[in-house]
């Protein structure tokens, strides 16, 4: 297996080559301005260690795959065209009016309870650029009203001449019927050619989502509009770069559903998150491989802290109504929690209670934490890091990154004058504070699923995971800590692994129990040919990448409620076609099984009806995973090696400094047991084993931390 993954994040941007039996991981800052330049940086470390040149790495591998947060980072500043919005009349309001909750989707729970203060997000479409066109269709396509076309042309030269660089078309139940999109753009490009405006995207909603919920599939098209231009050229220009460098084949991007697929294949909303989804996804990988259960992992990178679970043997949680940024949309997206929470992370002084708040602001890659001397003022995460002594300032990031510590204990100042306390005192507030947040997001994920934080593994990955891991699960309660393989490029790893994957799905409204006929779901022919247009649908997507007809996978997944209950659980049936009722009462079964599982058992209530909302249709061609060894820990130890050095260093609840013991790579060994405090700095990351702890190496590079009155068995 010879491939290219890379995961372009906020900071850092993460390169992890697959060459043969060998595997090889790299780090570049992000050219933000030019994210090629980054890319070309970090592959060219990978062709140092592999001898090669680029051209040459480029050509010989299968594939070269992208995850990026180029798309949350443009809609969190808002960077993106003026986008227009075409509705059927009477909907004009759906948008703004936003089912009554756009106050406070995307906000914690202490914020949205804050009514008094809450606040709507800045409208990506304000309502100075919907139009509504006239047409009507009922909940099952059936058309009520024609499309007024003369008012359709009307109503595309206003949004024109009001200055709009993208379009939306969204009209009540278009995913039953969309004659009436399609026919919209056929008259915008009769009225408006290319040559005449030049490209103007047009989304068509049904496109997006196949499910119903109008504002939900109105607000995902105006997202996947607001950032298409963005992903379009960036995403062009990435590609046009492998061109330069003799890369033939079409470039891969990953998605934030758990797959990836071309560029010409994917829109520009399921590119939100891809990065941390594809370090989920090695997560499962590794549960399933490593033969490890319950896993929460925590990908703390320079800009974000991002939280997922893994439970039950490798299973992924989804979300089907995630919330990216400020807005509710419909799409099929691997669950994650998002902090502003990282290495970047900027600290600053809190008035109201003395102390100290960590974020969510973010020195980027551009300058920096003010000791990469890159023009950064302000004091970071990385800053107080660097003085507690865990960094090495000559030695970070291979040396590609000298550190200036005068700058860290000027950007401490201002608040050290506020807190009247010294540099270190504030720097160890600045990790306490930083640790305590993300430990909280960890415990709000793991308590609201349900689960209690001492039964799980903390996977600590990203490039100051395992620098954090131990602060994090001392304060969330966790006794066991794994340091996966190639952990500061986890999730670009996670890229190397992906299948290529399509998902098609929608609305019904299957009665699998009616309760008031006490029947059982019988229109078999009707739901397999439901089924069938979808596997179409996957089938001509990848199809139409290259793939044969032989290679393509298919699963099939229905969301299923309780007549009296809200609540929906997804679940997959073996056979994707019914015939008979035993099939049917074998998906209630498995269903009551996940619910009980999920909610308790005191709700399940079959009896009350059972309703299956969505079918979902999931289409993969295998590609191959990295393979991950038996990760669990060794039973026989080894002792520690010499350490290289020796440094003084500061931790929480400890007065004063401790002389601490160095390690390099030869601590990686397998079976290696190091008691607490110690640093391990082999060159791609660095694992703080904090007083406490014990740090026990495993196979394949991968590190466990256990809590020193805890014990390793699983």
């Amino acid at each position: 297996m010879k491939r290219i993954a890379v995961d372009i994040g906020g900071t850092f941007t993460d390169c992890f080559v697959s060459w043969g039996e060998q595997f090889i991981q790299t780090k570049a800052l992000t050219s933000h301005h030019n994210l090629a330049l980054g890319f070309n940086d970090a592959l060219d470390q990978a062709c140092e260690i592999l001898t090669i040149d680029r051209r040459q790495l480029l050509q010989s591998v299968d594939s070269v795959r992208y995850a990026t947060t180029l798309g949350t980072n443009a809609l969190i500043e808002r960077k993106g065209p003026k986008v227009g919005v075409l509705i059927t009349t009477g909907f004009e309001s759906t948008i703004p009016i936003s089912r009554g909750r756009g106050y406070c989707d995307g906000l914690s729970d202490e914020q949205a309870r804050d009514m008094s203060r809450a606040k709507r997000p800045d409208p990506l479409v304000p309502i100075s650029r919907i139009r509504s066109v006239k047409q009507r269709m009922d909940y099952r396509g059936k058309i009520l009203m024609d499309l007024d076309e003369a008012d359709v042309r009307e109503k595309l030269k206003q949004l024109v001449d009001a200055g709009v660089q993208a379009l939306v078309v969204t009209l009540i139940n278009s995913v039953e019927n969309p004659e009436h999109e399609l026919r919209i753009q056929e008259i915008f490009e009769e009225e408006f050619p290319s040559s005449m405006l030049g490209a103007i995207p047009m989304v068509l909603s049904h496109q997006v989502v196949g499910r119903k919920g109008e504002y939900v599939r109105s607000s995902s098209a105006i997202v996947d509009a607001f950032l298409h231009s963005t992903m379009y050229f960036a995403m062009s220009a990435l590609e046009q770069n492998l061109r330069e460098n003799g890369y033939t084949r079409p470039m891969l991007l990953v998605h934030n559903s758990g797959g990836m697929a071309q560029l010409n294949s994917t829109d520009a909303l399921k590119t939100l998150h891809s990065g941390p989804v594809a370090g989920i996804h090695a997560a499962g990988q590794l549960s399933l491989q490593g033969d490890i259960q319950n896993i929460v992992c925590g990908d703390m990178g320079g800009t974000s802290f991002d939280i997922g679970l893994i439970t039950d043997g490798g299973t992924k949680h989804y979300d089907f109504n995630p919330v990216v940024d400020r807005w509710r949309v419909s799409l099929p997206m691997v669950h994650l929690v998002t902090l502003g929470a990282g290495g970047g992370s900027i600290a600053s002084y809190d008035t109201i209670f003395n102390t100290v708040r960590v974020g969510p602001q973010s020195a980027g890659s551009d300058p920096g934490p003010a000791c990469y001397d890159r023009g950064g003022m302000n004091p970071t995460v990385t800053d107080a890091d660097l003085l507690l002594g865990y960094l090495d300032a000559e030695n970070y990031a291979k040396g590609a990154i000298p550190l200036n510590t005068r700058r860290s204990y000027q950007a401490l100042e201002d608040i050290c004058d506020e807190m009247d306390i010294s540099e270190l005192d504030a720097a160890l507030l600045i990790k306490s504070m930083a640790d305590s947040e993300m430990a909280a997001g960890l415990v709000r994920e793991l308590n609201g699923g349900g689960y209690k934080a001492s039964d799980f593994v903390f996977l600590a990955y990203g490039g100051n995971g395992p620098l954090h891991a131990c602060g994090i699960a001392d304060k969330a309660g966790i006794k066991k800590i794994l340091a996966p393989p190639y952990s500061s490029v986890f999730s670009a790893c996670g890229g190397a692994g992906l299948d290529q994957m399509h998902i098609h799905e929608k609305n019904v409204s299957l009665g699998f129990y009616n309760k008031h006929t006490r029947a059982l779901y019988s229109e078999y022919s009707a739901f397999n040919r439901l089924v069938e247009s979808l596997e179409e649908k996957g089938r001509a997507d990848l199809l139409r990448q290259g793939f044969r007809e032989e290679d393509i996978q298919y699963s099939l997944e229905l969301d299923m409620r309780y007549g009296i209950q809200k609540m929906e659980v997804s679940i997959e049936l073996e056979n994707r076609r019914l015939k008979k009722p035993q099939e049917v009462l074998a998906a209630i079964e498995y269903m009551n099984t996940d619910f009980a599982k999920r909610y308790g058992s005191e709700i399940v209530s079959p009896e009350s009806g059972v309703w299956v909302s969505t079918v979902r249709v999931v289409s993969r061609v295998d590609l191959g995973t990295v393979k991950f060894s038996d990760l669990r820990p060794p039973t026989e130890r080894l002792s520690p090696p010499e350490p290289v050095t020796y440094r003084e260093c500061y931790f929480n609840g400890h007065s004063g400094a401790i002389r601490t013991p160095i390690y390099g790579p030869d601590a990686l060994s397998k079976g290696v047991e190091i008691s607490g405090p110690a640093i391990v700095n082999p060159g791609e990351t660095t694992y703080l084993v904090e007083p406490g702890w014990r740090y026990v190496a495993a196979a394949q590079g991968a590190v466990w931390f256990i809590c020193e009155n805890d014990t390793l068995e699983q």
